[in-house]
């Protein structure tokens, strides 16, 4: 089976992305100041013949200049076809009996801030903005400096559009809006980059580990083709297996100078390439870990 092959140059650059990521991410991070989402608590009220129905949910989402605040009141739309109320002659149906009012009002067409003004001017309490067809129920803080007086939400477009509907129908809609509670997208972005920031160096932690042993360094490479070198240099030199009458059984002549004993008829001896001799179970380790003769100090891998 085939194994990865990798080499150690590989981790300078995996590294060096590694931390260009992690630069990345905490430059990404913003800083403390990062503004707080507060969604807004909207209970809808209307009456379908004798039935009064109300709507509880957290389907709204205050501005980012609005003021914190509880506000109710009747429903009403902007007179006329067009219910952006960018047009500052915008007058607004407000029922009679109405003695607070909020402001249903289309995206679109002009800034939030003036949309906010122009209903403001004409006597809402507040503005409930819903967003553009097609976006659903998604919804988002808008930015509309200058109407700090003025409680303004939005809301998605299917919700506008369901009490857009019922006020054109006669139906008379009811809603307060409440305070629900605070949201820190800065904090929930500080917390997954941290997530994901440890979630990469733990992977390349563990490959990195994984991988290391099986990527020997040069050093280490060099030692273990000398290694292979030494043992097929070993294997080609001549072995003999003495007999009586030898004269290398002489005990007054040779003895193995590995293990110092006289050598015996049977014996397995290994001739180097110098012509001395000793023991093979002696002079192989031997060899194997110094590739010398013992005796003159000659490099088998050289003759």
């Amino acid at each position: 089976m085939g194994l990865l092959k990798i080499t150690p140059s590989t981790h300078t650059p995996v590294s060096s992305r590694l931390l260009r990521l992690s630069i990345l991410l905490l430059l990404s991070l913003p800083d403390s100041k990062g503004r707080a989402i507060w969604t807004a608590h909207l209970n809808i009220t209307f009456q379908v013949g004798n039935q009064i129905i109300s709507e509880l949910g957290e389907s709204g989402v205050f501005g980012n200049h609005s003021p914190l605040e509880r506000v109710s009141g009747v429903v009403v739309l902007p007179k006329g076809w067009n219910q952006n109320a960018c047009n500052p002659l915008t007058n607004f149906s407000r029922p009679a009996q109405a003695v607070s009012w909020l402001a249903l009002i289309e995206r679109g067409g002009c800034t939030f801030t003036r949309k906010i003004k122009v209903a403001a001017e004409k006597g809402a309490n507040g503005v409930i903005i819903y967003n553009y067809p097609g976006t659903g129920n998604k919804i988002f803080p808008m930015s509309h400096r200058g109407t700090e007086n003025t409680v303004a939400v939005m809301i998605g477009n299917m919700k506008g559009m369901e009490i857009l509907h019922l006020i054109q129908k006669g139906v008379y809609v009811t809603v307060i809006i409440e305070v629900e509670r605070t949201h820190m997208p800065w904090l929930s972005h500080y917390v997954m980059s941290l997530f994901t920031f440890l979630g990469a160096t733990t992977t390349f932690l563990f490959l990195y580990c994984a991988w290391r042993p099986r990527v020997p360094n040069y050093p280490t490479r060099r030692r273990r083709r000398i290694k292979a070198d030494v043992k097929k240099a070993i294997g080609q030199l001549q072995l003999r297996v003495l007999q009586e009458g030898d004269k290398e059984l002489d005990p007054n002549e040779n003895n193995c100078v590995v293990c110092f004993d006289i050598y015996k008829p049977q014996d397995v001896v290994r001739i180097l390439t110098c012509k001395h001799f000793f023991h093979k179970a002696c002079i192989d380790p031997w060899l194997l870990a110094h590739r010398t003769c013992p005796m003159c100090k000659c490099d088998i891998l050289k003759t």
